[in-house]
């Protein structure tokens, strides 16, 4: 089964839970994981162990707008005449 989302990462996030979003790109819903592992089981009732793996391919990635980019700064290191010399 292949399911397509968008993942937003905003790691300065004011609430822990909008930090990594996972969503439908359709709907913009949120995927109940444990759902669609039960719909591929695509049993009534009972307790399965399952194995699940995850393939994750970045197929794009959007820009970020300019107001949530981080700049760095660092700063300027003055080079004193003899360590000049010695390189």
């Amino acid at each position: 089964m292949i399911k397509h989302y968008i993942l937003n990462l905003n790691p300065t996030a004011k609430h822990e839970w909008d930090r990594c979003i996972l969503r439908d790109p359709l709907t913009a819903k949120r995927p109940d994981i444990a759902k669609l592992i039960a719909e591929a089981v695509g049993a009534d009732t009972g307790s399965y162990l399952v194995s699940v793996n995850i393939e994750v391919q970045v197929l794009e990635q959007a820009a970020v707008p300019q107001a949530e980019q981080l700049s760095l700064s660092f700063p300027e290191v003055a080079v004193s005449s003899s360590l000049r010399e010695v390189a």
